[in-house]
């Protein structure tokens, strides 16, 4: 096989992944709070050809030839750019107005463990809770458990007036009788390393094992408690967009359509090829 071919398909085979990146973008364009992922390729293992050996001439570039076998893609980052903010005018819409900083929920899984995700998607809602029906619970829009400061699913009581959210995430809730009853801190965290975060569906994020990283919590998330609570910004009655810009994702799909085709191509022609040695062979 002509090393072309080679080197066209382990392209390739980047290149549908990035199209799969763009694609996801694209999907989620209209996601309460998704934050969408660009891609960064790399070059593959590089070969050298000492084909000179005693080539003693003064060159400007290194000596012998250097064959690559293709690119590949070295990382997708996540970027954390402000969405634009739409006013809903509903109590329990919130939307951070600054980057970096995720709200908590809880995430249980079928082996009857549970994590911490993050997301940006503040469109919450009031569910019965199984342990008494006098209290509802605060979930997302999938139904996970929204988390305090203390990483507690909060309960509110049943009956009340009205609930506000200030713009440093504390909940107020206002009882029958006009006075607070309620008042609970939403649990905010800001995520000190992005690149990090994996997404794990319903528009959740969340860190792999750190310890196998050797990289400690503290070092990648911070959680926003005691003085820090001041430098949250949330607004209530709000939604944030997200940040895909349908017409870059659009170019970035065009360009990446190109150069698949330009490497298939190539392998084409490299096919054409073969077959006139082979005929010439024959």
């Amino acid at each position: 096989m002509l090393r072309s071919m080679i080197t066209a398909a382990n392209t390739m085979n980047q290149l549908q992944q990035q199209l799969d990146v763009i694609s996801h973008n694209i999907t989620n364009s209209n996601t309460t709070g998704f934050k969408r992922r660009e891609t960064n390729f790399s070059e593959l293992l590089v070969q050298q050809f000492t084909n000179l050996p005693n080539d003693q001439a003064n060159r400007l570039t290194p000596a012998g030839v250097r064959r690559g076998v293709g690119a590949k893609l070295g990382e997708t980052n996540l970027v954390l750019k402000q969405g634009v903010l739409m006013q809903t005018g509903r109590p329990l819409d919130v939307a951070f107005a600054k980057e970096g900083q995720f709200f908590r929920v809880l995430i249980n899984h079928q082996d009857g463990t549970s994590t911490i995700g993050y997301t940006r998607d503040g469109a919450f809602y009031l569910s019965p809770s199984e342990a008494d029906p006098n209290e509802l619970m605060l979930v997302t829009s999938d139904g996970y458990p929204v988390l305090d400061r203390n990483n507690e699913p909060i309960l509110v009581r049943d009956g009340f007036q009205k609930i506000t959210i200030t713009n440093t995430g504390t909940i107020q809730v206002t009882g029958a009788n006009g006075n607070v009853s309620q008042t609970v801190e939403l649990g905010v965290t800001n995520i000190l390393r992005p690149q990090l975060l994996q997404s794990i569906g319903d528009n959740l994020l969340a860190f792999p094992d750190l310890a196998q990283l050797g990289v400690g919590e503290a070092d990648v998330a911070q959680d926003m408690i005691g003085n820090m609570r001041s430098q949250i910004h949330l607004q209530q009655g709000a939604l944030e967009q997200s940040n895909v810009d349908l017409g870059t994702e659009m170019t970035d799909l065009m360009l990446t359509q190109r150069s698949y085709q330009m490497n298939g191509k190539s392998i084409s022609i490299s096919d054409q090829m073969l077959g006139l040695i082979n005929g010439i062979r024959s």
